[in-house]
């Protein structure tokens, strides 16, 4: 039995590989990374610098190829695409499931995808055409098409010696798939079925009206249906209704990961780089968000500058500031990421904008009490300024409810735009915080406490 292999082997295979290569102990790094499944072995290569990269990529058994590409990064696996000569890849990717070859094929440049499907044989481009048809990010780019399908009125036995005679069926197999005598789906039979039933029953007794997927349903949803009916397969439909292949749990797993790490990174601004990838690629892709943040920030500093007197006047408003936009930037993010998290799963619609905004302005108010009323606290027994403490407390007041309804319909302003809320929602929420509070504060402060 095959031993699962935890995170803290990988992080421990990163160190030796890179003690072994700083010795030249070439022995040894075939040895770390022959004990490593294809998918850790992807895993140390994006741990590695560039200049490491292809030293390990030699190190690599030519029958695990295809399975490291599978499972590599997107901009990392391009690297290695480049340099592959078509035969080798074709060679490569022969064993692979149908839907990761497509995925690898999809990153190359179109004369050189060419070239490796010519360099295919026929069995593996019939295994191909299909989903290619589809684009990547749906249901029919994401599909296998290696399914075993049967019809309604066979018996249960018949399938049992069909199998047998197949010999093998394809990987995580938990349903056959029926089908009509025009191929048109009609449901699934679990593979227990075929154990525990009689084996004269047909399989139109004991078939299950399991979920189907439609080839142009976006990956996003299949990730939603598979997460909420607890899925570990489902068909994939054409129009008309044929079953053109399925869709199993590890496809999915892959869609939700590339979705969280998207949103990370788009929260920070950041594209498709790798951890190692170019010095001036990354440098000019974060000079961009870092531009962006700079503005805001000098539009935050003309709103204090309007001030400038009254700061001269009392100290104390330069020392209390960043209390009044820290608090509303953070109430703030809290009321956006429930309101893009609602967006990304589906859950926020035209009939339930007005309760949340409505529960996340009454919580903005009970919180602006509690804190505006705790802050006005600390500033009294600070300063020994009754005024001040007041003002900077209904100042934090107003910033805290502004916050939490920016909070709230910035994403969904954005995403009416068609823009992601993910990656421009933050600057624009800290730019509004930033400017009601000091505006807030500073105002109040020049009306009631500079004469």
């Amino acid at each position: 039995m095959e031993e699962i292999t935890q995170q803290e082997p990988a992080l421990s295979a990163i160190d030796s590989l890179h003690e072994a290569l700083d010795q030249e102990n070439i022995e040894l790094a075939r040895d770390v990374i022959g004990s490593l499944h294809p998918s850790e072995i992807a895993d140390v290569i994006e741990s590695m610098p560039g200049y490491e990269r292809d030293n390990l990529w030699q190190l690599i058994d030519s029958e695990l190829e295809g399975d490291v590409l599978s499972h590599m990064q997107d901009s990392v696996r391009t690297e290695f695409l480049e340099q592959m000569h078509p035969d080798r890849l074709a060679d490569a990717t022969k064993n692979l499931d149908a839907d990761d070859v497509a995925d690898i094929l999809q990153d190359l440049p179109e004369d050189v995808a060419d070239t490796v499907l010519r360099s295919m044989d026929e069995q593996n481009l019939q295994r191909l055409s299909s989903i290619l048809t589809y684009a990547e990010d749906t249901a029919g780019g994401l599909m296998n098409i290696d399914v075993v399908s049967v019809r309604a009125d066979v018996t249960l036995d018949t399938v049992a010696r069909y199998i047998r005679l197949l010999g093998s069926i394809p990987e995580k197999t938990d349903n056959l798939m029926v089908v009509d005598r025009d191929n048109h789906y009609l449901g699934v039979l679990p593979l227990t079925e075929l154990l525990v039933r009689d084996p004269q029953s047909t399989i139109g007794v004991w078939m299950e009206e399991e979920s189907y997927l439609s080839a142009n349903t976006p990956k996003t949803e299949v990730a939603k249906l598979f997460e909420q009916r607890d899925l570990l397969s489902a068909a994939v439909i054409d129009e008309e209704g044929r079953l053109l292949g399925r869709i199993t749990i590890d496809d999915v797993v892959d869609v939700i990961q590339e979705a969280a790490e998207q949103a990370v990174r788009s929260m920070a601004g950041l594209g498709e780089d790798d951890m190692f990838s170019p010095v001036f690629v990354t440098t000019k892709r974060r000079a961009i968000w870092l531009g962006i943040n700079l503005l805001t920030a000098f539009l935050a500093a003309w709103v204090i500058g309007r001030f400038e007197d009254t700061i001269h006047e009392l100290v104390a408003l330069a020392v209390l500031m960043p209390v009044v936009a820290g608090m509303g930037g953070i109430a703030g993010s809290q009321t956006l990421t429930i309101a893009i998290r609602g967006i990304a799963l589906g859950q926020i619609v035209k009939t339930n904008i007005k309760p949340l905004l409505k529960k996340e302005l009454t919580v903005g108010i009970l919180n602006g009490v509690l804190w505006s009323s705790v802050v006005a606290g600390i500033v009294l027994l600070w300063f020994d300024d009754p005024s001040l403490g007041l003002i900077i407390g209904v100042s934090m007041l107003i910033n805290l409810v502004i916050a939490a309804f920016a909070g709230a319909m910035i994403p969904l302003i954005l995403k009416r735009y068609g823009i992601d809320p993910a990656v421009a929602g933050g600057v624009i929420l800290t730019t509004v915080t930033d400017v009601v509070g000091f505006m807030t504060f500073l105002g109040l402060a020049t009306i009631f406490l500079i004469t």
